[in-house]
């Protein structure tokens, strides 16, 4: 491993290596508990000629490591590995700092602070990861840590994928279901950012912190069925996969927009059905996401518009134990893990 130029930070030089370097990482060899999750050492990634190699200092624990661990829905299976998981070590979103370059990258360099996201790839639980750098990624916003910049993108690139879908206008009224959660929250805040008003669906325990993003009105879904009041709404984002689709879609103005952001099959298919048959929308199925979007989260965040929720935080050695927090299904915003 070579040092650096001097005056600069001590990195590796992977390349220039002859021997195939390790790393720490939270690896599961088999579908589980959180308890499959454990620390071990694997080969560290090679970038390649159009790769960065990131040298992670944040990720966190979203609910797609969590079905993934589980191999639930069973789905996950036929595409992740039917006995036993293909991907080895999990972990989406990151936050970290650029230690090499492949010989063609010419979007960032050594020392770049970036955050992003790694789609299907995986592989952000441990201490290195490389990824293309034409991937889903971006530079840091200076005023975050990386632990808070690392929660970003997951609920942020979930609910921006399917707000895209819909022109929100100023003063529209948007329903999001689950404001509390890591998608739920971020919706919240990109409502506001179109100027709509928005209304929470929360527990009354997180009624300051759906306020403290900018929820204008709290519906406690423990005390009040937002079907029976009576109100309209432009949008309803379900970020939970709670709602009844049906009797919610009664709750739409005429060309009202649903958005399922946690749909199961069932639900989709109750969605297709509504849109042909009804002057509304429902928005399903798998996000997508690209350089762009991370940007234009960094630019609401340096806007003062956007902030990462974070509720508990946990060293990359407590994976298991941060996956059972995440199981529970009541955490606040984010789990956020460092590395």
């Amino acid at each position: 491993m070579e040092r650096a130029a001097a005056g600069s930070t001590f990195v590796p030089v992977m390349k220039q290596n002859p021997t195939q370097e390790k790393m720490k990482a939270a690896v599961y060899t088999r579908y589980g508990a959180p308890e499959v999750l454990r620390m071990n050492e694997v080969d560290m990634p090679v970038p390649g000629d159009r790769e960065i190699l990131l040298r992670i200092k944040a990720t966190a624990v979203n609910s797609g490591d969590v079905r993934l661990r589980k191999a639930d829905p069973f789905a996950v299976r036929l595409f992740f590995g039917l006995r036993k998981p293909k991907l080895h070590v999990l972990g989406s979103v990151f936050s970290g700092e650029v230690v090499d370059t492949g010989k063609e990258v010419t979007r960032f360099k050594r020392g770049d602070q970036v955050f992003g996201h790694t789609d299907m790839r995986f592989g952000a639980y441990a201490e290195y990861l490389s990824v293309p750098e034409d991937g889903s990624l971006a530079l840091k916003p200076a005023a975050l840590s990386h632990t808070e910049a690392a929660v970003i993108p997951f609920g942020g690139v979930t609910a921006w994928h399917f707000l895209k879908k819909v022109v929100l206008k100023p003063g529209q009224k948007v329903l999001v279901v689950g404001a509390s959660g890591a998608v739920g929250s971020a919706a919240v805040q990109l409502a506001k950012a179109h100027g709509a008003r928005v209304t929470a669906v929360s527990s009354s325990a997180n009624f300051d912190l759906v306020k403290s993003i900018g929820a204008d009105k709290v519906i406690d879904y423990t005390q009040e069925d937002f079907t029976l009041n009576g109100e309209r709404y432009d949008l309803i984002f379900d970020a939970v996969n709670t709602i009844p689709v049906f009797r919610s879609a009664g709750s739409l103005t005429k060309n009202g927009t649903m958005i399922l952001s946690a749909a199961g099959l069932p639900e989709m298919l109750k969605g297709l059905w509504i849109s042909l048959s009804s002057g509304r929308k429902v928005w399903t199925g798998i996000i997508s996401h690209q350089a762009s979007d991370i940007a234009f989260l960094k630019d609401l965040v340096q806007a003062g518009k956007y902030k990462p929720v974070i509720d508990r935080t946990y060293p990359l050695s407590e994976m298991a134990a941060a996956h059972a927090y995440v199981e529970k299904g009541h955490k606040k915003g984010n789990v956020a893990i460092e590395v």
